[in-house]
């Protein structure tokens, strides 16, 4: 399955993991999210309720992933690598950016619609 994420008037897809996380969180679309920034790194937005934690979890992110972090209910897009591991207890891969995530590589908040594709 497919999602797209829209920021201003810019649309990307993203393909769904494999895990129960992923398909919890799509439970949850359609979502209007504000992203702040972390690290110069990441978007990260506050989910309405928690998910499932039940998909695999890491400590190393990529480029264009997009994934839950527990402890907050949050969801993240990383746009940029810096090396850094992710602490404990890790992320879950929800999806993964088909193509590039440079719209996210902006200064400050986003407001970003996350839905299902069409």
């Amino acid at each position: 399955m497919k999602i797209s994420l829209k920021v201003e008037s810019k649309v990307l897809t993203a393909s769904l993991a494999d895990n129960a996380t992923a398909r919890d969180f799509v439970s949850l679309l359609p979502l209007q999210l504000s992203m702040n920034d972390l690290f110069g790194r990441e978007k990260y937005g506050d989910l309405p309720r928690p998910i499932s934690e039940n998909g695999p979890r890491k400590n190393r992110y990529e480029v264009g992933e997009i994934a839950y972090w527990s402890p907050g209910h949050q969801v993240a897009v990383y746009y940029r690598q810096d090396g850094e591991q992710i602490p404990s207890p890790g992320i879950i891969t929800v999806a993964k950016i088909d193509g590039d995530a440079d719209i996210f590589n902006v200064p400050g908040p986003v407001k970003v619609t996350i839905e299902a594709a069409k």
